[in-house]
């Protein structure tokens, strides 16, 4: 869905309403359906019905606060005060708390509207740094960010489950168990792989899963056709575990 932003801002002078147009096209561009009254508005055109329904039915409302704007919502003069009091009234009392978006523009200050007080912002006045304030403001407004919490991993104190483990074991130990059958019952200093899967209760792949467990444990060796050499340490288990 493109997401729709509705950008609140004083017509300070023609450099200032330039700079705004273009970064509501830019915007336009980056998949976003920007609104301003410079496309919308003619004269004739109601301007506090376009104030009210654009700032009601946009996901995002912008708000660039330059010194005069900010002197306009404090004071609730013109345009700007009037979409202030149109946010800050009843008539917007279900609004997203995230909804509204303050930008700085503005030369030595970073002020905001007393009513914007608590919400932080992106910093627009370097024109330098323009490229970075923009990839901030177009994430934030597809929620696409930069940085993504990563899941949280397991606790490395945390006492394995026994059954967790007594699984693993018993898999072990039914493995270990046809092995040494078979060890047991062939001259060869190797066993079959395809002999052992024949014997083996289970699938191909619990089989080879249980082998790399059993191989890392260095209780076998498997040869380059996949056939199984039991080690010494293998043996050593089996005494141990009463399999021979």
């Amino acid at each position: 869905m493109i997401p729709k932003v509705f950008i609140s801002y004083s017509h300070d002078s023609i450099t200032h309403k330039k700079w705004v147009l273009d970064l509501a096209t830019r915007m336009r561009n980056n998949g976003i359906d920007s609104i301003i009254d410079q496309w919308e508005l003619k004269p004739g055109d109601d301007l506090p019905h376009f104030m009210e329904t654009h700032l009601a039915d946009s996901d995002k409302i912008i708000m660039i606060c330059s010194e005069n704007y900010v002197n306009k919502a404090n004071t609730g003069s013109g345009g700007v005060g009037y979409e202030k009091m149109i946010i800050t009234s009843n008539l917007l009392q279900n609004i997203d708390q995230n909804k509204v978006i303050p930008i700085i523009r503005q030369s030595d200050t970073q002020l905001l509207p007393t009513f914007l007080k608590s919400k932080l912002y992106i910093n627009f006045s370097k024109d330098i740094d323009f490229e970075f304030s923009f990839d901030e403001l177009i994430r934030t407004i597809h929620d696409s960010p930069l940085y993504k919490k990563p899941p949280v991993g397991n606790n490395p104190f945390k006492i394995i489950d026994d059954s967790s483990v007594r699984k693993a074991h018993d898999g072990v130990l039914e493995i270990m168990e046809l092995i040494v059958d078979q060890f047991n019952n062939t001259t060869n200093n190797f066993i079959y792989y395809a002999d052992l899967w024949r014997n083996f209760n289970g699938s191909r792949i619990l089989l080879d899963i249980l082998l790399d467990q059993i191989t890392s444990l260095n209780y076998i060796r498997r040869d380059a056709d996949n056939d199984i050499v039991l080690l010494e340490k293998g043996k050593i288990f089996a005494l141990n575990n009463n399999l021979v």
